[in-house]
């Protein structure tokens, strides 16, 4: 069993705990880098442990996808973000770069994790509140939208954006025979709610 869930901590366990507890030592900001850090150290655990075919074979259930352009697409969401930061310019998720390496080359993908890992440790001294802003596309035509955000809401969102990924991930390597921690791309609402009832 690829125990990538659990090692390090699952982000059931990792996100219920900065959701719920109440630290007076750790400002926000530290919780949102810290789940964001958790998130890319479990991707970088799965990618380690997932044999290079399963990365890049295709999914039946999920067509076009397979485990690579679902990591691909992650990461890209954290590149968005970190590209937008002290610059005039809109973070923008639609027209991203695609860093089509990673999708098929596992090594590629483990030192790009390892360099947003890093990223973030350097984006501490910036606070949640710092000023951006997001173009999102709001309809099929094309029609955009330009809205002021912070950084600390938008790399929530990615971390957020990021479990759900994952959970497409586990279920692609499911396919092909990888037995994936069920921790792994956990919701935080499932995460609460599975914790809280267990008390």
């Amino acid at each position: 069993m690829c125990d990538c869930g659990n090692k390090p901590r699952s982000t059931l366990e990792l996100l219920f705990n900065i959701i719920m507890t109440n630290q007076p030592t750790h400002s926000d900001w530290t919780h949102v880098l810290h789940a964001a850090d958790a998130l890319l150290q479990q991707c970088e655990a799965f990618v380690h442990e997932l044999p290079d075919v399963v990365y890049t074979s295709e999914s039946t259930v999920l067509p076009g996808g397979t485990v690579g352009k679902h990591m691909r697409h992650v990461v890209d969401h954290y590149h968005a973000i970190f590209a937008g930061v002290g610059t005039t310019q809109a973070v923008d998720y639609d027209n991203r770069l695609r860093d089509v390496p990673m999708e098929n080359d596992r090594a590629h993908a483990l030192k790009t994790l390892s360099k947003l890992r890093s990223t973030i440790v350097e984006m501490k001294h910036l606070g949640d509140a710092s000023p951006i802003r997001v173009r999102v596309m709001v309809a099929g035509d094309g029609s955009c939208a330009t809205l002021s955000t912070t950084i600390g809401r938008e790399l929530a969102f990615a971390t957020h954006h990021g479990v759900h990924h994952q959970a497409m991930m586990r279920a692609i390597a499911g396919e092909f025979g990888v037995d994936v921690s069920p921790t792994f791309g956990k919701a935080p609402s499932t995460i609460n709610h599975e914790l809280s009832t267990r008390r």
